[in-house]
């Protein structure tokens, strides 16, 4: 009877992708307990964390693709409402208005835009499937471009920048010429100017100190600065767990949530590091290839954007904590502290899984 019990709960789970998935969270539990300075508060709300992630991705999972497909035009507008919610009455926290206080609860609708916008552009296309035309392109492009204006103004660099991946990634697998997007990409190199004045000031001041972190060693440069150093003091294997000195020592900022791959690198060096990439790897080998074996476009679609949306969190982090990238708030994902963007990503898996499982059931 467990048996037969254990198999109805896990009949919608993907193994393979279920399997790398809970290795990388418990590695993240590992670096979280050293970067926390061995805090058994954050460590508690972080596995809360992780079970409230798991009980929405097995949701997810057990909602039927062609489900999904149903709610996605009206769970897209649901976000847009919630956003000019919040652009209207959102509460404003170290000058960004990103929360809207629902009575209730307190939520950031920008979250739940990295679902619903590649959910509205994957619909859009499965309906347009058969007489697709440049203009479909463009009224695509105008869905991505809305929840993306309004979460810019919040101001949240990070979140917009995935969002606009996800779309993106839509579009382009829904078969956009690669010459339309190196002429776009050319258009928008042109435009960089007036780009660079719509821009924050302290997100221009971001772009001038990758460069040079060294011009401002103890502001803007401090993070990039203080985590290539605990990278680099890593080396091969590693000082080993709880011996990382930036990190106890109290140099790294934002040690658990955003810049935690530096406390992990100096911990477990340049191994560690190829291993979790490996992990990062097989999460999203195992994305693609769910993509590639979704039986209508709809799955296709919505699979290859949740996949290559896990990668941009990824390369992003890693980028921004390397000095490759400017720093724009992204954290690590599946290992660093918080629970909103892991609900949002473990959300995404369950899709995936959903995608895979009942892909007998999907009418092709």
């Amino acid at each position: 009877m467990i048996e037969r019990l254990l198999n109805r709960l896990l009949k919608h789970i993907d193994g393979f992708l279920m399997g790398t998935i809970v290795m990388t969270l418990l590695l993240g539990l590992f670096v979280l307990y050293s970067a926390s300075g061995e805090s058994t508060g954050r460590m508690t709300a972080q596995l809360t964390n992780i079970s409230v992630a798991l009980v929405v991705m097995w949701v997810a999972a057990n909602i039927p693709p062609q489900h999904l497909q149903r709610v996605a035009l009206p769970l897209y507008l649901l976000g847009l409402v919630l956003l000019l919610g919040v652009a209207m009455f959102g509460e404003i926290t170290n000058g960004a208005r990103r929360w809207l206080d629902l009575g209730v609860a307190r939520i950031q609708p920008s979250e739940l835009m990295k679902i619903a916008v590649p959910m509205m552009l994957a619909w859009y296309f499965a309906k347009r499937e058969e007489s697709l035309q440049l203009a479909d392109y463009a009224i695509a492009a105008i869905f991505l471009a809305v929840p993306a204006a309004f979460i810019l103004k919040q101001p949240d660099l990070g979140t917009t920048l995935l969002i606009v991946g996800s779309g993106v990634f839509v579009i382009y697998l829904a078969g956009f010429s690669w010459k339309l997007i190196l002429a776009l990409a050319a258009t928008f190199a042109a435009l960089a100017p007036v780009l660079w004045s719509l821009l924050h000031d302290y997100q221009r001041r971001r772009i001038i100190i990758l460069f040079d972190p060294h011009q401002d060693p103890l502001g803007a440069g401090y993070h990039t600065i203080q985590a290539s150093i605990a990278i680099g003091s890593g080396g091969l294997a590693g000082k080993g767990w709880l011996n990382g000195t930036q990190s106890q020592l109290d140099f790294i900022p934002e040690r658990t949530t955003d810049f935690i791959l530096a406390v992990f690198g100096e911990e477990f060096g340049l191994l560690g590091n190829l291993f979790l990439l490996l992990l990062f790897t097989l999460i999203i080998g195992r994305g693609m290839f769910i993509a590639a074996q979704a039986q209508n476009t709809f799955c296709r679609l919505l699979a290859g954007s949740i996949t290559l949306t896990f990668f941009t969190y990824a390369f992003v982090n890693i980028g921004m904590v390397s000095g490759i990238l400017p720093v724009v708030g992204v954290p690590l994902p599946l290992i660093s502290y918080g629970g909103t963007s892991l609900v949002t990503l473990m959300l995404g898996f369950g899709i995936l899984m959903s995608i895979q499982t009942h892909k007998k059931l999907v009418a092709t």
